[in-house]
């Protein structure tokens, strides 16, 4: 098989990529848009979950520091009212309270003491000396004497360590009285500091005027957006408000804020956004790794059945031009057999001329005496003709034997006015003993084509062949012309016949399709036909009327570089 006749391997190359295209896309992109759809809901359920879980967090330790303040509140208040002002005012007392406060917690308070309307500390148990100390100008002073109980901020005070009073009004003689009690600052931070949220994060505490009343684990810059921006919001007293800013860094983080203290007081924490979605990181990077293995594997196994595939469409693209060539060889044996009928009414004719001359020949030399001159010259005659008659058949069986020879499939310079010559010297007998008279208009000027010889030989033998065929007993015209248009090569064979029915046209190009008698046609003859001109990247067309006959129309694309082919068949008018 000619490599002219195979698909080039770049067309199997590029169906193999195709088809890997095609597998890939189809197979990933809903895979992809699952994962995707997944991923994005499992990130927003994740994120629901962190500021949910962190809501709880601060909600449950809001509780708790208020529940602090409240239990130490009410241990001053009861011990208030458990005692009169003027024992309350023996420092034996006191201390006695203090160690039983200290003992049943741990350490929490630090002092007690007793401060008149005057703000005079007129008793005191604790380890500073702090009897007589003068309250009066301090901030929590003036505030705690405003109501019946009261808990301050933290300060420095007097002792210069931070710490912050709980104190309890009681009334005596006409005066108000505050037993005060001091909290030690390291307990209660640590209610605090304890906090932990993730890798990264923490909580402090803050009042209305942006001062830490914890340390912070980290430091924390209050002037940046999101403080400042959760610090002016009027805080809901039972909400946790959450936001994410990015930090000085320009990392992500989580700001939460809640009230407490009857909103006195702020609860703060603050998360590296990265280490509050770790575990939904590492379940992305789980699902795309996934995905990633997943869609090699679809790749790789797309390649394999493809190129499986492929290779199975190449073996059967190679038979089936096996196939191909040797229906065109059968159709070649189809036309010979034709031919030879023809031919052998056509050889008849010059062989018994020469018999007759023959015997004539006989005849003269069985006459008794010498040869005269007009005996031999009549011999010479008789000879003269059998040469004659003997070359007639030799041509005749020359184009015969011509047309069953060519079968290289080449693809070459065809000359297609020196073909329509050639066919029809081999149809001329058969159309004389069918009455059919053959007529042709070439183009002198019609470029070359490249095609096969043996090829395009046999389709328009073919054509020739149906369309005497298609004339009735009356006789008819068959045409053969050619002409050239927008660089294409025009090949038209027109008949005079019965035409095709319009119920036929559209079959009379498929595999085993007659419309002539049993036995006088395969239905291959069109088939191959237009398998030729296909691979040859041409067209054929027909064109009929019933009563009227048909054309069949052959177009193949001109060579560029060809110069007009000079041609030696009969031009137009000839027969």
């Amino acid at each position: 098989m000619q490599t002219a006749r195979v698909r080039p391997a770049t067309y199997y190359r590029t169906l193999t990529r195709n088809l890997v295209l095609f597998v890939v896309v189809i197979s990933l992109l809903p895979l992809f848009l699952t994962g995707a759809i997944i991923l994005y809901q499992f990130k927003q359920a994740y994120q629901t979950k962190v500021e949910e879980n962190l809501e709880v967090l601060l909600n449950k330790h809001r509780r708790t520091i208020d529940a602090f303040l409240v239990d130490r509140l009410a241990d001053i208040r009861v011990l208030a009212r458990s005692y009169t002002v003027p024992e309350l005012e023996n420092p034996a007392l006191l201390k006695a309270k203090l160690n039983l406060l200290r003992e049943e917690y741990n350490g929490v308070y630090v002092d007690l003491g007793l401060v008149d309307d005057k703000g005079a500390q007129v008793a005191y148990a604790g380890p500073y000396n702090l009897t007589g100390a003068n309250y009066s100008t301090a901030q929590w002073f003036k505030q705690a004497t405003g109501s019946e109980h009261f808990v301050s901020n933290v300060f420095a005070g007097l002792r210069g360590s931070p710490h912050f009073i709980v104190a309890a009004k009681k009334r005596f003689e006409g005066r108000d009285w505050l037993l005060k009690a001091t909290i030690d600052f390291e307990a209660f931070n640590a209610l605090v500091e304890n906090i932990r949220i993730g890798e990264t994060g923490f909580a402090f505490i803050l009042n209305r005027q942006s001062e830490f009343q914890t340390k912070p684990r980290q430091e924390v810059i209050l002037a940046s957006g999101a403080w400042r921006e959760l610090l002016q919001d009027p805080l809901d007293q039972g909400k946790v408000t959450i936001v994410e800013r990015p930090d000085s860094l320009d990392r992500e983080m989580i700001y939460a804020a809640a009230p407490l203290k009857n909103g006195q007081w702020i609860i703060c924490a603050q998360q590296v956004v990265a280490d509050a979605f770790v575990h939904l990181v590492q379940a992305q990077r789980a699902a795309i790794a996934i995905f990633v293995l997943g869609g090699l594997a679809i790749v790789v196994a797309t390649l394999i059945l493809a190129r499986r595939l492929v290779r199975r469409i190449a073996e059967a693209d190679e038979q089936k031009e096996a196939m191909n060539e040797k229906m065109i060889e059968a159709g070649r044996l189809a036309s010979i057999g034709e031919l030879a009928a023809g031919i052998a009414h056509e050889i008849n004719n010059p062989v018994a001329i020469m018999v007759e001359e023959a015997g004539w020949i006989e005849d003269l030399m069985s006459d008794e005496g010498p040869l005269s001159e007009e005996t031999l010259s009549e011999i010479q005659r008789a000879v003269q003709q059998i040469q004659e008659q003997g070359d007639r058949c030799k041509q005749i069986t020359h184009k015969l034997l011509s047309f069953a020879r060519k079968t290289d499939p080449t693809i070459k310079q065809v000359d297609i006015n020196g073909l329509v010559g050639e066919v029809l010297g081999l149809v001329g007998q058969k159309s004389r003993y069918a009455g059919v008279k053959l007529e042709t208009t070439l183009d002198k000027n019609l470029p070359r084509v490249a095609a096969s010889p043996s090829e395009l030989q046999q389709v328009l033998l073919n054509l020739v062949n149906n369309a005497v065929d298609a004339i009735n007993a009356e006789g008819g015209t068959v045409s053969v012309t050619t002409s050239q248009e927008n660089g294409r090569v025009r090949l038209s064979v027109s008949d005079t016949g019965i035409g095709i029915a319009d119920a036929n046209l559209a079959r009379i190009f498929d595999p085993f399709y007659t419309t002539k008698p049993v036995g006088q046609g395969t239905g291959l003859g069109l088939s191959i036909c237009y398998g030729i001109i296909n691979k040859l990247g041409g067209e054929i067309k027909v064109t009929s009327a019933k009563g009227k006959g048909s054309t069949f129309t052959v177009i193949l694309p001109a060579r560029q570089d060809s110069a007009p082919a000079p041609t030696g068949a009969p031009q137009a008018g000839q027969s």
